[in-house]
């Protein structure tokens, strides 16, 4: 655990109001106000509560005479804090999170003039003003690079010409002037090696060990940035910025993450390395004391041992728990709360029985053991003999002087187990039977006495005391399982797995029920066709492919002799050895290679003005784009429209638009009224979380509108303040909100609302319940009624009318070796609809890919699809050719789909993503399932956070944003887009001509257009926008279509639940699949009259 915190001598002072400080005399309230921001990058945020012994900002503090907000927000940020507050007039408190239940309270309530500045408010009694930055506070670089590809920092280390440190020197592209960490690190990694190095800013080294010597040295040292990019360093003269792919320094393997608790160590002894804990230099610190084993804790504890003590072992929840960095290296692992990140030297420890040697005992030739007071049930079972064929009793305990067959017998008893077995005077073993065909012999042999009792026999050596509360059962020497294995798996033989990198990427801990068919059947049901088990209890599954790149070799089956935990008759692999299966049927996943213009394309579009949050194509041809106005980049305006054909013109392609409040995380969609106006909802604090904007787009391609965004939060407004909402159109055409949360990181606002406003808010438990993993939420209008939403890992189906759930569906598969992964913000993911296709009797299927696991955000390469509608519904997985989060996917005109931007890992948030995945993916539906992958092109722009992804009226992709607020990504204004295969090879397009009387559809009937070709489809696509990942608004129909010469008439869908009402780019495509361009119709007409409202506020009102 963690270590105990005092309060210091300030922050004690700080917590009494009545310290001798002089404050300002009263002012009026009128007279104070709060400066919007008095440093750059900080923002007013509000007046929130706080509390003297439960501080709502709990970093740091400080307190003066000349207190103002400037002079906290220089101290916070000098910090390193996102929050700065002042209160009482003359004291400041810093943080990085609203903590202790602070919340906003009435901005007159901070009522109390600044001691430094009588006209602006510094609190008052309990109450703090509150500003906060979005921008990490200090300098952006020259930084030390954390790693790339697979590779982690190990900081600075000493070199020498005469001795390098690692001794292969090679050349990176584009010669020592170009070099970066990430070049040096491609290409050792090239060449297979473990280590990567750079010196003297353009310098490269590998190797596979650190030699001659090299070793540490202080950070400082290192400090010449690289010739390629001078935001990060390349080393010095004799000194290298060292990298690795290893998980442990050389000599050492990883076990993974094992249980521990205060009460009772794992690993009894704590060393104490000098600096900021890293897994080197606990490691170190262990291995100089003379243990085998050592392990990393709470961030910043050490502790090593010869053996594992007082029942600690692997995690129940794997690695999930090993979440917390090291203090002196955030890329490295330092366990968790009562987590140990462990790490064995060499082979482990020598046997402990050869340690008990010394421990000592009296021979007698009494053969009867004479415990006093065994529990009820328990008796004496006979000596048995032990290491036959191996071990005949799992479960041992720490070795204990004192041990008595009592105490043994308690402590096997309080595990759960049925038989308990004494050894060697001191050990204790505990087990539900005996193993390996073990054979009963003399009670004499049973011949040492109890290290606790004296008058007690506990075995002897390799000879077992038995005691047992039941039936004693003898299981046979464990085997390999090869028959009745399920599906098409194959035992392959035992495999090595000895390298840094494990032959098989996802490991699942099965304590009590690891079998050979338990692990594989979990491995083909998501997608992988080689799986292992190894330890007895531990199951991995991944790839052959995997185990080829590592070199795994097959060995003697002598080498896998663990017994399963879940059958004890089986084999479970051994020590660093897998019993190794692989799927010989019909292949589980196959993915395409598309190339040439198969593949697409990735192009420039043009050069953006603001990174946008939120991108919507409208019915004028235009595209709108919001940006988190106030909390972004000064200067702008909150919003502008692109004009597609003025991009020759960068000043007349970007008009500037205007918003009152910040929209920074909130939703949109377009509306059924007759002007297919955008409305905005939500957004980021205070008032702009009950937001409500609309725009009615106006102007035409190459003609700018007037018409600009417009709100009135005092006439018009949510009920509920949210941010991270997602909003949809009912079939009744009134507008639903779902979930959020009050405010920035605030408390959840786990309800439902309906505009126009009609009745209260509806609390939603399983909202609440899983908060803060179910934001923007994924919502759809069923076919047979009713509303499917999909949040966190969780979904159901919501009564249209009522909004109370009807039916439970079960939980989504995650992770293979982690059911708590989430699809939804934080763990990103994205969602859409597959289409629809007259005459509409097949149900309607959800599919959604992406997401990542909590803690570590590893992201998930899989996506899953329900037809929620039908009875006893279920999820169906398919493999993605790659891992992705922070997912983007948008819906293309001829009904397939392409997924693009995120990365490999981490979750939603600035700063929490790495790895871009710069790969296109193209998912057709038409294909057979587990084939509908076909791996595309590729683009050089990192898309992560606050990225998205449109259909643009022509067919192709508009592709824009991306804000990670961190050193490592740019910020991206660059807008892209991709073209799809459809576009390219400069098809003909057909022409497409549609009067405006035949663009308002009602449900069921037909209209006409005209077409220069002949025309083999018609798609309908609901009018989307992008944001977070979540396509809000999409919805692909494939309507029934004939046409006779030129002349072609369309059938509109059946009804408002088949299609809610709501405008749709409507699609004609040729006999070569190329679409025309986009004809804008309304479905459905405008059933709530959204035309007319809002009725005040000042907002333009198309009618109905």
């Amino acid at each position: 655990m963690g270590p105990t915190f005092f309060r210091s001598g300030l922050t004690s002072l700080l917590s009494i109001s009545s310290v001798c400080l002089s404050y300002a005399a009263d002012v009026q309230k009128r007279d104070l106000v709060a400066p919007a921001s008095p440093v750059a990058n900080w923002t007013f945020t509000g007046c929130y509560t706080d509390q003297v012994g439960q501080r709502t900002l709990t970093g740091g503090a400080e307190a003066t005479n000349a207190m103002t907000n400037t002079q906290c927000i220089q101290f916070c940020a000098a910090k390193g804090f996102y929050y700065a507050g002042t209160e009482y007039s003359a004291e400041c408190y810093c943080g990085n999170s609203f903590m202790n239940g602070g919340t906003i309270a009435n901005v007159d309530d901070c009522n109390m003039a600044c001691n430094g500045n009588a006209n602006e408010p510094c609190g008052g009694p309990n109450r703090l003003t509150v500003y906060n930055t979005t921008i990490p506070p200090g300098p952006v670089g020259p930084f030390i690079n954390p790693g790339v590809n697979g590779f982690r920092t190990l900081g600075c280390y000493s070199d020498s010409v005469q001795a390098r440190t690692l001794p292969i020197g090679v050349q990176t592209a584009g010669g020592p002037g170009s070099m970066t960490v990430a070049l040096c690190i491609s290409a050792c990694a090239a060449g297979n090696y473990l280590y990567a190095g750079l010196e003297y800013a353009q310098e490269c080294y590998c190797s596979n060990a650190i030699s001659n010597d090299g070793a540490p040295a202080p950070i400082g040292d290192c400090d010449m940035v690289c010739n390629g990019n001078s935001s990060e360093f390349c080393g010095a003269g004799n000194r290298l910025n060292v990298y690795t792919t290893r998980q442990a320094p050389d000599g050492w393997s990883s076990l993974g993450c094992y249980t521990d608790g205060v009460n009772g160590r794992t690993l009894t002894t704590r060393e104490f390395p000098s600096g900021g804990l890293t897994t080197e230099s606990c490691l170190a610190a262990c291995k100089t004391a003379g243990f085998a084993y050592a392990g990393t804790e709470y961030a910043g504890e050490c502790y090593c041992g010869n053996s594992f003590a007082n029942g600690g072992g692997p995690a129940p929840d794997g690695n999930a728990g090993c979440n917390m960095a090291c203090n002196g290296n955030a890329q490295e692992t330092c366990g968790g709360p009562n987590r140990l990140n462990v790490y064995q030297y060499g082979d482990g420890p020598v046997s402990s029985s050869s340690a008990s040697a010394a421990v000592s005992t009296t021979a007698t030739s009494s053969s009867v053991p004479s415990p006093t007071s065994l529990p009820p049930g328990w008796s004496y079972q006979g000596c048995w003999i032990d290491n036959a064929n191996g071990r005949v009793m799992n479960n041992g305990q720490a070795d204990n002087n004192k041990m008595t067959v009592e105490s043994c017998i308690a402590t096997c008893s309080s595990l759960g187990y049925s038989v308990a077995g004494m050894e060697y005077s001191v050990q204790c073993f505990c087990d539900n039977f005996l193993r390996n065909a073990a054979t009963n012999t003399s009670d004499s042999d049973c011949s040492m006495t109890c290290g606790g009792n004296s008058a007690e026999k506990c075995g002897a050596g390799n000879r077992l005391s038995v005691y047992s509360n039941s039936s004693l059962a003898v299981l046979p020497v464990p085997s390999v399982q090869k028959t009745n294995l399920t599906g098409s798996w194959t035992y392959a033989g035992c495999l090595t797995d000895d390298a840094q990198t494990r032959a098989l990427p996802y490991q699942i801990i099965l304590n009590n029920n690891n079998t050979a068919n338990n692990c594989i059947s979990q491995c083909s049901a998501f997608g992988y066709n080689a799986g292992g088990m190894e330890y007895g209890n531990e199951c991995y599954c991944g790839d052959v492919a995997d185990t080829q790149a590592v070199g795994a070799t097959y060995v003697s089956e002598s080498q896998c002799q663990f017994a399963c935990s879940g059958n004890a008759t089986t084999i479970c692999g051994g020590a660093r050895r897998l019993s190794f299966y692989t799927w010989n049927g019909t292949a589980l996943t196959t993915w395409n290679y598309a190339s040439g213009n198969a593949a697409g394309a990735y192009q420039f579009l043009i050069g953006g003005v603001i990174v946008p949050l939120v991108t919507q194509a409208a019915r004028n041809g235009k595209v709108t784009f919001m940006e988190k106005w106030g909390t972004g980049p000064p200067n702008t305006t909150g919003a502008y429209e692109l004009d597609i054909a003025q991009l020759d013109n960068f000043t007349a392609a970007w008009r500037p638009m205007h918003v009152k409040t910040d929209i920074f995380c909130s939703s949109s969609l377009t509306l059924p009224d007759k002007a297919g106006r955008q409305i905005n909802i939500g957004g980021w604090a205070l008032d702009s979380t009950f937001g409500i904007r609309l725009y009615w787009p106006d102007g035409s391609p190459g003609v700018w509108g007037t018409n600009d965004w417009h709100e009135n939060v005092q006439q018009v407004s949510l009920q509920a303040g949210r941010w991270y909402p997602t909003a949809m159109i009912m079939p009744n055409g009134s507008i639903l909100v779902v979930g959020g949360e009050q405010g920035s990181n605030g408390a959840p606002t786990p309800s439902l609302e309906i505009l126009p406003t009609v009745g209260p808010v509806l609390f939603c438990d399983w909202l609440n319940r899983t908060d803060p993993n179910n934001l923007y939420p994924y919502l759809a209008v069923l076919p047979t009624g009713g509303v499917f939403v999909a949040y966190y890992n969780e979904a159901r189906i919501l009564d249209e009318g009522t909004l109370q759930t009807t039916k439970v569906l079960p939980n989504m598969p995650g992770a293979v070796n982690n059911f708590l992964a989430g699809r939804t913000y934080p763990m990103e993911g994205t969602a859409v609809l597959l289409p629809q296709s007259a005459p509409y009797t097949d149900p309607l299927k959800i599919m959604i890919c992406g997401g990542s696991t909590p803690y570590q955000g590893f992201a998930l390469d899989n996506c899953v699809t329900i037809a929620p509608e039908v009875e006893n519904a279920t999820w169906t997985l398919e493999r993605m050719p790659s891992k992705r989060v922070l997912t983007c996917m948008t819906a293309l005109a001829d009904g397939t789909y392409i997924i693009i931007n995120g990365g490999h890992q981490g979750f939603g948030g600035f700063g929490l993503c790495t790895d871009p995945n710069l790969n296109a993916v193209l998912y057709d539906p038409s294909r057979p399932l587990n084939n509908r992958f076909t791996v595309m092109a590729n683009t050089t722009v990192a898309r992560l956070y606050h990225s998205e992804a449109i259909l643009m009226d022509d067919g192709r992709v508009l592709v824009s944003g991306s804000d990670p607020e961190d050193d490592r990504y740019p910020q991206e204004y660059r807008v892209e887009v991709f073209v799809p295969p459809y576009l390219m090879g400069n098809p003909t397009r057909p022409t497409i001509n549609m009067s405006n009387s035949q663009k308002d559809w009602a449900y069921g009937q037909g209209y006409t257009f005209t077409s220069s070709q002949t025309i083999s489809k018609v798609t309908l696509l609901g009018a989307g926008s992008s944001t977070h990942g979540n396509s809000i608004g999409q919805r692909t129909i494939i309507p029934a279509f004939s046409c006779t010469g030129g002349s072609c008439t369309v059938t509109a869908p059946p009804n408002a639940h088949v299609c809610p009402p709501g405008w749709f780019q409507m699609f004609a495509l040729n006999s070569n699949g190329t679409p025309g361009m986009a004809q804008w119709v309304r479905i459905g007409g405008d059933p709530a009259k959204l035309g007319n409202w809002p009725p005040g506020g000042g907002f333009q009102l198309p009618g109905i």
